[in-house]
């Protein structure tokens, strides 16, 4: 486990959209969990950017397979695969969620694993997504993830967040308000879910309710 005075900078860090302090890490240490993170916060900015690291990902992968806790080698190679395909310089969406699921069953507690599988559902294209299965696996991890080993964990409040998109996206805006509301009584500096998340779903209850 790392230090916690660490996981609670890096936490920081993602709550207030500060990706450079994890882009700073990871340049200097091997740490799986922050450059799957990194790959996916870049990619979304800057694909040309998020390239040399998803290269970087893969290798360091490979590199630590034998140290691994179960199932997460299968989890960040299904990672890799993901964003070699956002990248287009691969095709196997199948074999991204095969993966995925294939760290589920070798640990099928780790809320690590659950989180990760249930956001390949989330945004897995038909016919390979399933938003109400992701939905059961995040809400299993968050279940997990309340004992005190995870207080700093990024994926925490990452896989609440999802929770809440999970019902938004199922049309239950009340439900998702509530849990981005529950995101920001343990995590008030989320700034994506206090400034833009939030409020658009506040904002869309009332657009529905004047509707109505």
């Amino acid at each position: 486990m790392k230090p916690f005075l660490l996981l609670s900078y890096l936490l920081s860090a993602f709550l207030s959209g500060e990706m450079e302090v994890w882009r700073a890490h990871i340049d200097s240490t091997i740490d799986l969990s922050y450059e799957y993170g990194y790959c996916g916060a870049i990619m979304a900015e800057n694909k040309s950017a998020a390239e040399p690291y998803v290269i970087r990902f893969r290798e360091h992968v490979e590199q630590q397979k034998s140290a691994l806790p179960p199932g997460h080698y299968e989890m960040y190679m299904s990672a890799v695969y993901v964003y070699e395909l956002r990248l287009h310089r691969s095709f196997h969406p199948a074999s991204s969620l095969s993966l995925a699921r294939e760290a589920v069953k070798k640990a099928p507690n780790d809320p690590l694993t659950l989180t990760y599988c249930a956001t390949a559902l989330f945004y897995a294209p038909a016919p390979f997504g399933n938003k109400k299965e992701a939905l059961t696996l995040f809400l299993k991890a968050e279940q997990l993830f309340r004992a005190d080993e995870w207080k700093e964990c990024w994926w925490r409040p990452s896989a609440m967040m999802y929770i809440a998109q999970c019902y938004d996206k199922q049309g239950d805006t009340g439900r998702a308000i509530q849990w981005a509301k529950t995101v920001l009584e343990e995590y008030p500096d989320y700034l994506f879910i206090r400034d833009i998340y939030l409020p658009a779903l506040e904002q869309k209850q009332i657009n529905k309710h004047n509707e109505s």
